[in-house]
Formats: structure tokens, C-alpha cells, sequence
């Protein structure tokens, strides 16, 4: 059965912060047709902060995403260092320090992160935010695990699901945050948010792909 070491962390996380880095023009573009353009800037200020701290140290998968999530809480503006920093934090916790990261311990990191993000806004899947790439992404992975799949296998499923769902929200009318003040007239273009979370959650997945033992 494949699992990824937790002390092998670093490359996954680097990978994350250069996905980031990688699409900061990009990010600010989809927010700034509804929303008010600085996602990408914000974002991208976290993760290169976090990146920055962790400089040539090596770090733990779960060690790791609780101090990015605390970067993200406490560094960035808007709502999403809140929202992003509650998701990794819990995830972080959910893994206690085991050595061994398997698919199910994956699922479980994953609902954690969820369910924390629930416990501070009311979106759920549906109405237009980063809820509707990360949920999707969360029930393929533990449904992969409960169907005893491959984990690379099942990365690549979630890498798709991440997609589905971050494409989804194109069709969806906001109705959290600023672009809910445009009613019908936000439909039509992605939300910022379930965008940077689907960049996110497929470097992860490839990180995670590369540290598979």
C-alpha cells in the first residue's frame, strides 16, 4: 500500500507556493471581473512569506500546513487568510504527526480542513465559492480510500474533481462576499477563490504523486 512520508514535506509544500507564485496574474484577472482584483496579490504574498520562512529547511507535511495556514491567517488580508489558515491548520491537526500519511489518513486531513471552513462561513457547495472545488475534492478522496483505489490513482481523481468543481462555479450566482452585490450579473465568470483552491489542491495532489513510497 503506497503512502507518503510525512517527513517529506518540503517538496510538496514548495510545490504548492510555486503554483501560487506561478499564477498571480492569473488569480488577480478572475477576481478582478467581480470581485475587486487582489486575490492573486494576497495570495501570493502568503505563500511566498511561508516559502521565504521555510527557506533550505526541511519540514513535515503536517508541520508544514500549520505554519502556512498560520502565515496566511496572520499575514494576508481579506477573507481569505482566515479561510485558507483554517483549512491547513486543521488539516495539519487532523494528521497528528503520524510517520505514515495513507489514503483514508488523507480523506480524513482533507474533511477536516472542510469542516473547519464551514465552522467560520455558511457557504456550502453551491453558491459559488472555494466550497465547490474543495468538497468535491474531499469525497473523491475518501471515496477512493473506502474503495480501497491506488493512491496515485486517486490524486488524479481529486485533481479532476478540484477542476469540475472550480469550473462549475461559472454557472453559479454569488451569493457570499463582494461579488454577491451583482446578483445574476456574477454569473458567467469563475470565483477567485475556488480557483486558487483548485490550483492549490492539484500541486498538492503532484507533490504528493512524487512522494509516494
Amino acid at each position: 500500500m503506497s503512502v507518503v512520508k510525512n517527513e517529506n514535506g518540503r517538496p510538496i509544500l514548495l510545490a504548492m507556493v510555486k503554483a501560487i507564485q506561478a499564477n498571480k496574474q492569473y488569480l488577480g484577472d478572475v477576481d478582478g471581473l467581480i470581485g475587486d482584483g487582489d486575490h492573486g496579490m494576497n495570495m501570493n504574498k502568503g505563500f511566498t512569506m511561508y516559502g521565504d520562512q521555510l527557506g533550505e529547511g526541511e519540514t513535515t507535511f503536517s508541520d508544514g500546513l500549520f505554519d502556512l495556514g498560520t502565515v496566511l491567517l496572520n499575514k494576508i488580508g481579506g477573507s481569505m487568510g482566515p479561510i485558507y489558515g483554517t483549512i491547513f491548520m486543521e488539516m495539519s491537526d487532523a494528521e497528528g504527526d503520524e510517520d505514515d500519511i495513507t489514503l483514508e489518513r488523507f480523506g480524513r486531513m482533507l474533511q477536516a480542513g472542510l469542516d473547519g471552513l464551514y465552522g467560520i462561513v455558511d457557504a456550502r457547495p453551491g453558491d459559488k465559492t472555494l466550497v465547490d472545488t474543495l468538497f468535491p475534492a474531499c469525497e473523491t478522496i475518501k471515496a477512493a480510500a473506502a474503495a480501497g483505489k491506488d493512491f496515485a490513482a486517486a490524486l488524479d481523481e481529486m485533481k479532476s474533481a478540484a477542476e469540475t468543481g472550480k469550473e462549475s462555479t461559472k454557472d453559479l450566482v454569488a451569493k457570499y462576499g463582494r461579488a454577491a452585490r451583482l446578483g445574476e450579473r456574477s454569473k458567467g465568470v469563475l470565483d477567485a477563490g475556488a480557483t486558487s483552491c483548485c490550483i492549490i489542491l492539484q500541486a498538492m495532489a503532484d507533490g504528493m504523486k512524487e512522494a509516494l513510497v
